[in-house]
């Protein structure tokens, strides 16, 4: 089993920054890959980013791309997810998800993701 805990949401204006920080806990020496998906009322849960926690690679939604930057730091096994230049509509719950193996379909798609955090809330006021 893995714990994951997501932290750093709030309120910002539009253009501004945020840094998410996701801990995650338990056996994640079988963790594969890291994401961040995202949810707005009323909306589906949305994929935003993943990356590979062996080789860093990374891939985002074209809705982020540009803007946001994931990374991984073993040491304290933390994926981050660092948003600039955001906007109005990347108001959201954001969770983070982790994969314990080599995805069987597309990295996008929440289905693929093993465990989840409990999110935290990002608005970005205009």
């Amino acid at each position: 089993q893995v714990q994951l805990v997501e932290s750093g949401g709030g309120l910002v204006q539009a253009g501004g920054s945020l840094r998410l920080s996701c801990l995650a806990t338990g056996r994640t020496s079988s963790t594969y890959a890291m994401a961040w998906f995202r949810q707005a009322p009323g909306k589906e849960r949305e994929f935003v980013s993943v990356i590979s926690v062996s080789d860093g690679s990374t891939y985002y939604s074209n809705s982020v791309k540009g803007r946001f930057t994931t990374s991984y730091d073993h040491a304290k096994n933390l994926a981050i997810l660092q948003m600039d230049a955001l906007k109005p509509e990347d108001t959201a719950i954001y969770y983070c998800a982790s994969k314990n193996s080599v995805p069987s379909g597309p990295v996008a798609v929440a289905g693929q993701y093993d465990f989840w955090g409990p999110g935290t809330q990002v608005t970005v006021s205009s």
